[in-house]
């Protein structure tokens, strides 16, 4: 008797043919007109992938950055983990700079979502991250996008040092006890608020030390520039020795030596200090700031030493 052989073709489940699609969308500033173009892109993508039959929502990840480090974009690394944990099979943006702009970051992020048998699309470019000629575009676009950021930022520092150059220096008063903002943008001295930097200064003359100093300021129910009630000493000894009390500015104290990691340095020489005496009106004289800075040991024969920087 012949065998008999029967194939049983195996039972496909139709839910595994659809594709998870989610959308990622990006804008790089506060603008209004960004925000709205950033509502606009999730509304979008929110309909292109539910009207697909053949595609499942898996979500949309939208962030409102700057910069070109991809550890900074808190909705890009939750894409990378549910890709990873296989929630994600195609991922649709408008154009490849929304995804990055540091060549490395791009390249090595698309390497692992093709071990992970993820694709991304770009609108603008019309392209598919598995296009066998993508990586070659891809090094070429993202290099142009970078390079575009590198010229940005050598812009906006070109530009900042100008307006110091003229005088023009920016303060965060929000930060900055004792001061505020007359309704034409100057900054001027707060006097209720004034008066507990000269209370500050006043202590740390009669012996009191910083730990001293901010049980005083909480005992006495005295609250930081912020509303907090409660001080630190870092904070009291950074009003202590900062000479925009005496109505000079010292910029820049920190700068950015690249712009790809955008990690902040204290600027010890390696770019040009403008000191600009006199910028807006002081809260302390400068015999007493002398005073302190003999007591903190920031200075010898009177004169301010701040950052290796005598004058």
């Amino acid at each position: 008797m012949s065998k008999q052989i029967t194939i049983i073709p195996a039972r496909q489940n139709q839910e595994d043919k659809r594709l998870k699609v989610a959308a990622y969308c990006r804008i790089s500033t506060e603008y209004e007109e960004q925000r709205q173009s950033l509502k606009s892109q999730v509304a979008y993508y929110t309909q292109k992938i539910c009207d697909n039959s053949d595609w499942d929502f898996a979500g949309i990840y939208a962030e409102q950055e700057s910069g070109t480090r991809v550890d900074n974009r808190d909705e890009v690394q939750r894409l990378m983990n549910d890709c990873r944990n296989e929630k994600v099979d195609l991922i649709l943006m408008k154009s490849l700079s929304r995804f990055g702009r540091n060549t490395l970051d791009v390249l090595l992020m698309l390497d692992e979502l093709s071990k992970l048998n993820v694709v991304a699309y770009f609108e603008t470019e019309d392209i598919y991250s598995n296009d066998p000629r993508v990586k070659k575009y891809i090094t070429m676009a993202a290099a142009a996008y970078q390079e575009e950021s590198r010229q940005k930022s050598e812009a906006i520092k070109w530009g900042i040092y100008q307006s110091n150059c003229h005088g023009h220096v920016k303060l965060n008063h929000s930060q900055f006890l004792g001061y505020g903002r007359d309704d034409n943008g100057n900054l001027v001295v707060i006097e209720e608020k004034a008066k507990i930097v000269r209370l500050i200064y006043d202590l740390f003359l009669h012996g009191y030390g910083c730990r001293k100093i901010k049980k005083y300021l909480e005992d006495h129910d005295i609250r930081t520039v912020t509303g907090k009630e409660q001080w630190s000493t870092s904070t009291i000894d950074r009003i202590l020795s900062n000479e925009k009390y005496i109505g000079c500015n010292i910029t820049p104290k920190t700068h950015t030596p690249d712009f790809l990691t955008g990690k902040q340095k204290e600027n010890q020489g390696e770019i040009d200090t403008i000191i600009i005496e006199n910028s807006h009106q002081a809260i302390i004289s400068q015999e007493v700031f002398d005073a302190v800075q003999n007591l903190k040991g920031n200075i010898t024969n009177k004169e301010i030493n701040i950052n290796g920087i005598c004058f």
